[in-house]
């Protein structure tokens, strides 16, 4: 498998990207974001993200990512975008001088959850791992891009089939950052069948 960049397509493109074989930049845009009722009350869907359809139901996706970001809720990391009311995005997001938070949203049916952990505010590059086993996924994070920590197993219930997959950035509050994705890799999934 190859993910190939030739393939993508924009979920609300933004103004300002570059896009090459092995290195996609983002600049983000002011009051941008995804979020689903939860809690706040508000929906939002208005992030560009940049995607690939995939129909393989067993595969692993690694991509890299760097941030210069210094605003709260600024964030960058990879999506599955199914539609408004059913997707999945992990990233680290700002918080303050001090830590941001790595974490990760699943939205099921038009209804957000947020998981996270407290990391450091110096930490701007971080490798993802997103594996599918049909309907089910498993997203693991790394500093290194070598070794990975499991942050979540999760279950999308528009998540068969075909799925729209691929990165994505936004800045939540009055702020602009550039997000940068590279060394892309789709392979066989790594995430072993349970025994």
């Amino acid at each position: 498998m190859k993910f190939d960049v030739n393939k993508l397509f924009w979920i609300h493109e933004p103004k300002d990207f570059t896009l090459e074989e092995h290195k996609i930049t983002i600049k983000t845009e002011p009051n941008t974001d995804f979020w689903q009722r939860t809690y706040y009350g508000f929906r939002n869907d208005s992030a560009p993200a940049l995607l690939t359809n995939i129909s393989e139901p067993f595969f692993t996706f690694t991509v890299k990512t760097e941030f210069n970001s210094t605003n709260r809720f600024d964030q960058c990391g990879v999506m599955i975008y199914q539609n408004s009311d059913n997707w999945f995005k992990a990233s680290i997001e700002y918080e303050n001088e001090t830590f941001q938070r790595l974490g990760s949203v699943v939205t099921n049916h038009g209804y957000s959850d947020w998981a996270t952990t407290d990391i450091s505010a110096e930490v701007k590059s971080i490798y993802y791992r997103l594996s599918r086993r049909e309907s089910d996924f498993l997203i693991e994070a790394s500093s290194d891009g070598i070794e990975y920590r499991q942050m979540r197993i999760f279950h999308l219930f528009e998540g068969s089939g075909d799925i729209q997959m691929g990165v994505y950035a936004c800045s939540p509050e009055n702020s602009s950052f550039d997000a940068v994705f590279s060394e892309f890799e789709l392979t066989e999934c790594m995430w072993e069948a349970h025994q």
